[in-house]
């Protein structure tokens, strides 16, 4: 009753004082692509910067817990959903602007869009995000990549706001930027905006690797069926994939999940998943490839509100 209480006037307080959209009991699986997930406590969508800020300082006065999403293409939510509030840094955050060879883009912008706008501009170097369909902020969270590509190579320098407010700013070599990680995985910071480097290219030229990277793209993975990308990350010195394939659990499905038949490197929401049965198929998969190849896989997507 009292937790009750506490979430009630944080959401009276959030919808008199925040200027963006503030929802109670919102359903996650409608910010998620794999369309699963129960209800947040609250989710806020902040409408800039400043009413981040707003978010936040209310956040720390009543104590409660706090996740922030982009896109929510790398994210299965449990089925109980979230007990706090979920903060969503999206559309508002979308916004880009040039200098020469140097774009400064918002943490809400669609990857695709920036690829397209480059492309456009004869700037090459982000071909490989051209199909990676999430936000700029999610991706450089994770360091996001494709086909060789990863935003360490193109990424200069970050802004980001800390869970008190205060707007930090770092360099390329401040992000600490490795595998699927970087310096904010480790943080509790949300990426506000980034500022990219690229090489002057021809326009045609670009389109063409674009072209080619998204029908490759279409060919080989299953982009009609929910999931959340590649679901585990590369261990060393091979493909989560080949193993999964290798154990002979390419297709392998648990109640409403699959291991899918086209790339058996995503796990997808064949039938109305839960994300029980996602986790359990995952745990076949780990335990599987562990028995007969003796390595451990690691998922590479986040799980929110409960455990693998």
């Amino acid at each position: 009753m009292e937790y009750q209480k506490k979430t009630d006037e944080l959401y009276r307080e959030l919808s008199l004082y925040s200027r963006g959209t503030v929802l109670k009991d919102e359903p996650l699986k409608n910010h998620t692509y794999f369309k699963i997930g129960g209800p947040a406590d609250i989710l806020a969508e902040p409408e800039d910067t400043d009413d981040l800020k707003t978010v936040l300082k209310l956040i720390k006065k009543h104590g409660a817990d706090c996740f922030v999403i982009g896109n929510g293409t790398n994210l299965l939510v449990s089925d109980a959903g979230y007990k706090g509030i979920i903060i969503k840094v999206g559309e508002k955050f979308n916004y880009f602007s040039r200098n020469e060879n140097k774009v400064t883009a918002g943490a809400g912008t669609l990857l695709s869009v920036i690829a397209k706008y480059l492309a456009r501009e004869g700037l090459a170097g982000f071909e490989f995000a051209s199909g990676i369909p999430g936000y700029l902020g999610g991706a450089v969270y994770m360091n996001a990549g494709a086909y060789g590509g990863e935003m360490k190579d193109v990424v200069t320098s970050v802004k980001c706001m800390d869970m008190d407010g205060n707007v930090h700013e770092f360099s390329q070599k401040d992000m600490e930027f490795s595998y699927r990680h970087s310096k904010i995985t480790d943080s509790d910071m949300i990426v506000l905006e980034a500022q990219l480097e690229l090489n002057f290219g021809n326009k045609e030229e670009i389109m063409e690797i674009i072209r080619d990277l998204n029908e490759k793209r279409t060919s080989k993975q299953p982009l009609n069926l929910p999931s959340a990308g590649s679901t585990f990350k590369r261990p060393e010195g091979g493909y989560a994939s080949k193993l999964i394939e290798d154990a002979g659990l390419k297709g392998l499905r648990y109640k409403g999940a699959m291991v899918s038949d086209k790339h058996s490197g995503f796990i997808v929401n064949y039938d109305n998943a839960s994300c029980e049965d996602v986790l359990g198929l995952m745990r076949i998969v780990i335990s599987t490839v562990y028995d007969k190849f003796g390595i451990i896989l690691e998922p590479e997507i986040k799980i929110v509100g409960t455990k693998l």
